[in-house]
C-alpha cells in the first residue's frame, strides 16, 4: 500500500490514463501522465488521479475587498454561476472514500463569466505540495513504480522520501473529512492579482468551509465505501453549502515559484467572497467526464506567477483529457 498512499497524498493533478507508456524524452507533463498509468493501472474513461468525484453547481459573490486586489470580472460584485467538482485522490474509481489513500481530497471550481468564458481554480486539501518541481514529482512517481512490495530495502521511494523532507511534512497536513462540505482546500500554486490601478500582488487561494470536521483513521474505515459521494447530494437537498474564498497575501521574500514552501501563517488573508453550492448535478458520473479544469485558465486581472508547475499541470490535463475523451 506504500505506493498508493504516497501518490494519493502527493498528487494534485487530475489526469486521464494513457494507453501506452512513452519514452523518457517526452515532455515532462506527458511523462507524469504515463507514470501515473504505471502506478494505478488503466481505468479507461477516468482521470489517472482524483478519478472518483461528484459534481455540483452554485454561485459566487465577491466581497468589496476583492475588487481592491483584482480587476477580474468575477470580483465585480455580481453573482457568478459556478460548477464544482469534489474528488478523492488516486486513479482508482472504486476506492473507498474512507481509505487513507483517498487523501488529499480535491475541489475544482469553474466560474462561468458574463462574456461566456470560464475561469478555473483547482485546489486540494494539502496545505502545500510535497516537492518543488514537476520534474521532482515525475521522479517520485518513477521511484514508486520501482518499489514493489518485495523490493530490497531501502526502496527507491524510501530513498526519495529520505532526501525530500517536504514529503512527510506535506503528508502530515491531510486527513479524511466527514463531508466534502467540511474540508478546507488550498491552492498549491501562487497567482498574481492585478487591480484597476495596475498594482500587482501575489496570492495563494484558500477555500474555507463553515467548519472543518476530520475523522480519525478508525472512524473513516468504518464508513460505507461511497459515503462522501452520497452525503453531499443529500446535504444539498436540505440546504446550500457555503465556503469563503480567501487570498493569502505574499510578503517580500515569500517564494511564488516553489509550491513546497508554504507562506507563514501570520501573512495577511483577505476574504474574496462567498461560494454557495446549492444543487447536485444529475448523472454526475457522466457530467464529470466532460469537465476539464485548467489552473492556467484565467481572466483579466488574474495572472500566473513564476511557478512553472502551473503550465505543466495544465499541459498534463489537456493531454489526459484528450485520452479520456478520444
Amino acid at each position: 500500500m506504500m505506493n498508493c498512499k504516497l501518490v494519493a497524498a502527493l498528487f494534485a493533478f487530475g489526469l486521464a490514463l494513457p494507453a501506452v507508456t512513452r519514452a523518457q524524452d517526452a515532455p515532462v507533463e506527458e511523462q507524469i501522465v504515463n507514470q501515473m498509468n504505471k502506478v494505478f493501472g488503466v481505468h479507461p474513461g477516468f482521470r489517472a488521479n482524483h478519478a472518483k468525484g461528484v459534481v455540483a453547481e452554485g454561485k459566487f459573490k465577491a466581497s468589496p475587498e476583492a475588487a481592491g486586489l483584482s480587476k477580474a470580472v468575477l470580483f465585480g460584485g455580481t453573482e457568478v454561476p459556478v460548477t464544482v467538482r469534489f474528488s478523492d485522490s488516486t486513479g482508482v474509481p472504486n476506492l473507498p472514500d474512507g481509505s487513507n489513500d483517498a487523501n488529499p481530497h480535491g475541489m475544482a471550481v469553474k466560474f462561468h463569466l458574463p462574456d461566456g468564458s470560464d475561469m478555473d481554480i483547482v485546489i486540494n486539501s494539502l496545505k502545500f505540495f510535497p516537492v518543488s518541481t514537476s520534474e521532482e514529482f515525475r521522479d517520485l512517481l518513477i521511484a514508486i513504480a520501482q518499489s514493489p512490495p518485495d523490493a530490497a530495502k531501502p526502496t527507491k521511494v524510501e530513498q526519495f522520501v529520505a532526501s525530500h523532507p517536504t514529503v512527510p511534512a506535506a503528508l502530515a497536513t491531510v486527513a479524511t473529512p466527514d463531508s466534502f462540505a467540511n474540508e478546507a482546500y488550498f491552492g498549491i500554486n501562487a497567482f498574481v492579482f492585478v487591480n484597476k490601478g495596475g498594482e500587482r500582488q501575489a496570492v495563494r487561494y484558500q477555500m474555507i468551509p463553515e467548519k472543518v470536521v476530520h475523522l480519525d483513521m478508525a472512524e473513516a474505515a468504518k464508513k460505507t465505501p461511497d459515503f462522501l459521494m452520497e452525503e453531499l447530494p443529500v446535504r444539498l437537498k436540505q440546504g446550500p453549502v457555503t465556503f469563503r474564498l480567501k487570498a493569502q497575501i505574499a510578503a517580500a521574500g515569500d517564494s511564488t515559484k516553489d509550491p513546497s514552501k508554504p507562506w507563514p501563517d501570520d501573512r495577511k488573508v483577505v476574504e474574496l467572497g462567498v461560494l454557495t453550492i446549492d444543487k447536485a448535478v444529475t448523472n454526475s458520473d457522466e457530467a464529470q467526464k466532460k469537465l476539464l479544469f485548467l489552473p492556467s485558465q484565467l481572466t483579466d486581472g488574474i495572472e500566473q506567477s513564476d511557478d512553472p508547475m502551473i503550465d505543466i499541470r495544465s499541459g498534463a490535463y489537456a493531454i489526459s483529457f484528450s485520452r479520456r475523451n478520444p
